[in-house]
C-alpha cells in the first residue's frame, strides 16, 4: 500500500507543476512577444512484481507483472508560433512576422534575443538610441547600435518590412539610415531549436547548446527571411480557452491523486483495524 501514497504524491508534484505552467502562461496573456510554455511528463520506473514464468498448464507467460511507481515532470517546452500583430501608433513598435529574434546587448555585453518590439529611444550623445524597455541597446546586422539623428523626429522614422531603417524625405520618398555608407538594417537571426533557448527573463532568450548558434537571415538564402511591421507589436500566443481547458485536465488529476492517496489512507485504516 506504501507504494501507492508514493506514486500518487508523484503525480500531485507533476500536476503541480503543470498548474503553475498554466498560470504562468494566463499571467502573461498581454505580455508581447511573449511565447506559451507546455509542460510534458514521462513515467518513472518500474517495479518488477512477478518476472516472465509459466501458468499451471506449464506454458510460458508471455508478459511479466510489473507495477509503475509514478510520474515526472520531463520538460517545459515552449512554443514558438506566431502572435497576433496588435495596431498602435507608437512608431518604435515593431513585430516580426516569422521566425526571427532582434538581437540586444545587455549591461554585461552579452547577446540576448527577443520577439518583443515594444522599443524606444534614449537620447545620448551621437544620437538617439534604438533600445528595450530595460534600455538594452537593439543591434543592426552587422552588431552596432541603431542611432538616429538628434535634429530627426520621431515622426520621421519609418521601417520597411525587410527590416530597413529609414526617414520620409522632403519628397516623401524614403531616405535609409546609413552607418559608414552603410544602410542600417535591423538584425534578424533565427535558430535551429528555439525551443532550447534560455529564458533569461524580460522577454529575453540566449543562446544554448540546444538551441544551435544564432544564423543571421540577412544574406543567408538557406533561410525563409521574417518581415518587420512598424507601428504594430506581437502579442502573446496564449489561447485563454485551451489555458482554461488544461488547468481543469490539471485540476482534475491533481484531484484523483489525492483521491488515490485518500483511498490507500483508508485500507491501511481498516487493516490497522483487524482483530
Amino acid at each position: 500500500m506504501m507504494r501507492s501514497l508514493w506514486t500518487a504524491a508523484s503525480g500531485m508534484r507533476a500536476q503541480q507543476t503543470n498548474v503553475d505552467t498554466i498560470a504562468n502562461n494566463v499571467a502573461n496573456v498581454n505580455t508581447s512577444g511573449y511565447k506559451t510554455q507546455q509542460a510534458s511528463f514521462k513515467s518513472l520506473l518500474y517495479q518488477n512484481l512477478q518476472s516472465k514464468s509459466t501458468n499451471n498448464a506449464g506454458d510460458l507467460k508471455p508478459v511479466a507483472a510489473e507495477v509503475g511507481l509514478g510520474s515526472r515532470t520531463a520538460a517545459i517546452t515552449s512554443m514558438f508560433t506566431q502572435g497576433e500583430l496588435l495596431a498602435t501608433e507608437d512608431p518604435f513598435a515593431i513585430a516580426i512576422e516569422g521566425d526571427g529574434f532582434f538581437q540586444v546587448r545587455t549591461i554585461n555585453g552579452e547577446l540576448q534575443y527577443t520577439r518583443d518590439g515594444n522599443f524606444i529611444v534614449s537620447p545620448t550623445a551621437n544620437g538617439n538610441l534604438l533600445c528595450t524597455s530595460d534600455g538594452y541597446p537593439v543591434l543592426d546586422t552587422n552588431g552596432n547600435n541603431i542611432l538616429f539623428p538628434l535634429n530627426r523626429v520621431a515622426t520621421d522614422v519609418q521601417i520597411d518590412d525587410n527590416g530597413r531603417i529609414g526617414f520620409a524625405g522632403d519628397d516623401g520618398n524614403f531616405q535609409p539610415l546609413l552607418n559608414n555608407g552603410q544602410e542600417v538594417r535591423l538584425g534578424l537571426y533565427q535558430f535551429n531549436n528555439p525551443a532550447g533557448l534560455h529564458k533569461e527573463g524580460n522577454n529575453n532568450f540566449s543562446v544554448t547548446l540546444a538551441s544551435g548558434d544564432a544564423v543571421a537571415e540577412q544574406g543567408n538564402a538557406t533561410l525563409t527571411p521574417s518581415k518587420t511591421h512598424q507601428f504594430y507589436r506581437e502579442g502573446s500566443n496564449v489561447d485563454v480557452a485551451n489555458e482554461m481547458v488544461n488547468l481543469i485536465v490539471a485540476q482534475r488529476a491533481y484531484e484523483m491523486n489525492s483521491k488515490a492517496i485518500q483511498a490507500t489512507d483508508e485500507m491501511m485504516q481498516q487493516a490497522n483495524n483487524l482483530r
